[in-house]
């Protein structure tokens, strides 16, 4: 069942839960305290005023003179529970006195307790009590009377200020439920950021000595899942280091027999032919060297990391790259406009640097012009790689940093793996790598490598 079609009794919040049937049982907890509470109270109040009512028949002197009885003050006497009192006659056919005239309520034929209704409204309800016939012929009987409203008001209010504690209390349980929950579930919410702060290059276990022992199983599973996974990437990165390492002889070996040839190939066709050969096999060497750089990328992050001045380093890369650019007449600018040091490894920032330049080199037309600019963006130091040369079409700009991935219909003879690596690198550090096409504005065509270095 998905998260729209769940029914709101089966919220998907362990919180929710745990809540939801705590106040459900609270709820029926005060209503069942209410119940009992009015049906206890009900017998209580009505034998309490039972009595009463019967004391008050009995205290008028059994005699054959009718009594002189006190009139109530007003109808509101008797909705606070005041009780009327009338005197008939021995037969019942005669009222001889009354407290309250206005009522008219007969003598009962059955001594004892009766309910009696004058009216269809609640108040028209009364409670009465009709005294036996007394022992000498033609004695009064007297008839008491009290309202049923007062006595339900009596018990109602009674049963209220007993659930009131329950009312009272409920709020105060569910903070507390809320806040005992919050604080049962804080090692869950630690696991998880224990787990989202790993990636597939640093995989560690999660500890399970503040893990509740109800969700032990599953963090203990996790961290069983965790372990292969880290194994079959360790085994994945050995695989690429040992194959490259493997090849790195063969081709060292072909790339001297070719060297070796070059002064016996004759010139014409076959010296054309040599040159594809020549430009093959260094190739296949430079991607040698980048699955090798790649498989150091995946490897675990590295310990304690240095102070780097990223000024020297850029200077570092442009020299050893300097080769590539005199062999393509490519003009090397270099622009510091700003004191920057990262906290970083150095291997890892140079080879973001060695990879954003190499790369400019390789895809700027011979002759063209290739800059390398330190200077402050936003307030945070940046580093721009620039060159004039195609640049990206904007439909291959999500595929560029994908690993063995070339824009189709590019002459460099790259391997696809440079902007992975550095990529991979930035990632390493906290870096971010942005490329963007320059427009006509920016000083013509071409590409602008832009890396947002960490914060110090």
């Amino acid at each position: 069942m998905s998260a729209a079609a769940r029914p709101w009794y089966r919220p998907r919040s362990l919180r929710a839960q745990l809540l939801l049937w705590l106040v459900t049982l609270h709820v029926v907890a005060a209503g069942a305290t209410a119940w009992f509470s009015y049906g206890a109270y009900g017998r209580l109040v009505n034998t309490f005023m039972d009595e009463q009512m019967r004391l008050v028949a009995e205290s008028h002197p059994a005699h054959h003179g009718v009594p002189a009885l006190s009139p109530l003050a007003n109808e509101k006497a008797l909705a606070l529970g005041a009780v009327a009192v009338q005197v008939w006659s021995a037969d019942g056919g005669q009222l001889l006195a009354t407290s309250w005239s206005p009522l008219a309520v007969p003598l009962q034929p059955v001594p004892g307790f009766n309910d009696v209704r004058t009216g269809p409204a609640a108040a028209d309800l009364w409670r009465v009590y009709t005294a036996a016939p007394g022992p000498h012929a033609g004695q009064p009987r007297v008839q008491v009377l009290q309202s049923e409203a007062f006595r339900h008001r009596r018990i109602v209010r009674r049963t209220l200020l007993e659930g009131l504690p329950i009312a009272l209390m409920l709020p105060a349980v569910l903070l507390s439920l809320w806040l005992i929950v919050s604080a049962a579930l804080r090692p869950m919410r630690a696991a998880a950021r224990e787990v989202a702060a790993q990636d597939e290059r640093s995989i560690a276990e999660i500890s399970l000595a503040r893990v509740p022992d109800e969700i032990a199983p599953l963090v203990a599973a996790f961290n069983n899942l965790l372990g292969r996974l880290n194994d079959a990437f360790a085994a994945q990165r050995q695989f690429v280091q040992d194959a490259a390492h493997e090849l790195r002889t063969p081709m060292a070996a072909i790339g001297l027999q070719i060297e070796n040839l070059r002064s016996h190939v004759p010139p014409g066709e076959a010296a054309e032919r040599f040159a594809l050969l020549e430009a093959g096999v260094t190739r296949a060497q430079h991607l040698l060297e980048q699955l090798l750089n790649l498989s150091r990328q995946s490897a675990p992050r590295p310990g304690p990391i240095d102070v780097v001045d990223v000024a020297a380093l850029l200077r570092e890369s442009i020299s050893q790259l300097m080769v590539l650019a005199d062999q393509r007449r490519i003009d090397v600018g270099y622009e510091g406009q700003c004191a920057a040091r990262v906290a970083a490894p150095a291997a890892e920032l140079h080879s973001v640097f060695d990879n954003l330049i190499d790369n400019a080199l390789r895809y700027s037309p011979e002759g063209g012009v290739v800059d390398v600019r330190l200077h402050e963006f936003e307030g945070h130091p940046v580093v721009d790689v620039v060159d004039n040369g195609p640049g990206i079409a904007p439909q291959w700009s999500g595929r560029v940093f994908d690993r063995f991935f070339r824009v189709p219909g590019s002459v460099a003879g790259g391997s696809g793996l440079g902007l992975a690596i550095a990529q991979a690198a930035a990632q390493r550090f906290g870096a971010r790598i942005e490329l963007r096409n320059r427009s006509a504005g920016d000083g013509g065509g071409g590409l602008l490598a832009r890396v947002h270095l960490p914060a110090q």
